[in-house]
């Protein structure tokens, strides 16, 4: 009797787990893109440096000069190498801000492209 009974509640148990199965319904609901309100940035605007190249043979001239306008005869020194690593890491920075700007302006593209054929296909 008791092996009967602990058949039958076996068999609930187990009925029962199967029984309470539910399936689940999935579905997608596309979301419109945000607009993008971002202003392209604007343009540097730097102030002018004046470069004045001294060498061994100007220096006490240019020192002179500067004197007279009122200047601090400081020297801030760059090899000619030097120099040219300075003029490659602007031109690095350039080309960073360009790549930059044309990722912005994709950016850009591509929600106002999408904009516009939502806008289409709902008139």
């Amino acid at each position: 009797m008791n092996k009967f009974i602990l058949i039958l509640l076996a068999s609930f148990i187990l009925v029962g787990c199967s029984a309470g199965e539910r399936k689940i319904k999935i579905f997608s609901v596309e979301e419109p893109r945000q607009q993008l309100d971002y202003a392209m940035p604007t343009p540097l605007e730097l102030e002018q440096v004046k470069w004045i190249i001294i060498n061994s043979e100007n220096a006490d001239e240019v020192f002179a000069k500067m004197q007279e306008q009122g200047l601090d005869p400081v020297l801030f020194g760059l090899s000619d190498k030097d120099f040219q690593l300075l003029s490659k890491n602007f031109a690095q920075i350039r080309n960073k801000l360009k790549e930059t700007n044309t990722l912005l302006e994709e950016y850009k593209k591509y929600y106002e492209d999408y904009q516009e054929q939502t806008d289409n296909q709902s008139n």
